[in-house]
């Protein structure tokens, strides 16, 4: 199985930090069902693999984990990362890009895919 996936330097670099910092083995990138749209990226840090992870090295000792049911849904997506200051807040956030979005919803926390 492949999947065709791009990470940006500066959002390997984040991912490395995120994980060291928990302590985890690598990020999952998975989707979850929910918002006005349907479905919304869900990253979170790895402590056990699953049987049924793909594994993706994106950088040297920098793992990314996705759940081979999200392979299609996931095919094509691009990850960035911003940091960004907005009237005195800091935030700090990995952009999905995926040609695979029919549309997003208004507050951009959800997409739906046709």
């Amino acid at each position: 199985m492949d999947i065709n996936m791009t990470f940006t330097s500066a959002a390997c670099d984040y991912i490395e930090k995120i994980i060291a910092k928990q302590r985890g083995k690598g990020l999952r990138l998975s989707i979850k069902k929910t918002g006005c749209s349907g479905f919304s990226y869900a990253p979170s840090i790895v402590q056990e693999i699953n049987s049924n992870d793909l594994i993706l090295e994106i950088k040297s000792d920098v793992r990314v984990y996705i759940d081979i049911a999200w392979l299609d849904l996931l095919d094509g997506l691009h990850v960035d990362y911003i940091a960004e200051d907005k009237s005195g807040l800091k935030q700090k956030k990995l952009i999905f890009t995926n040609p695979n979005e029919s549309s997003r919803c208004g507050c951009g926390e959800s997409f739906h895919i046709e």
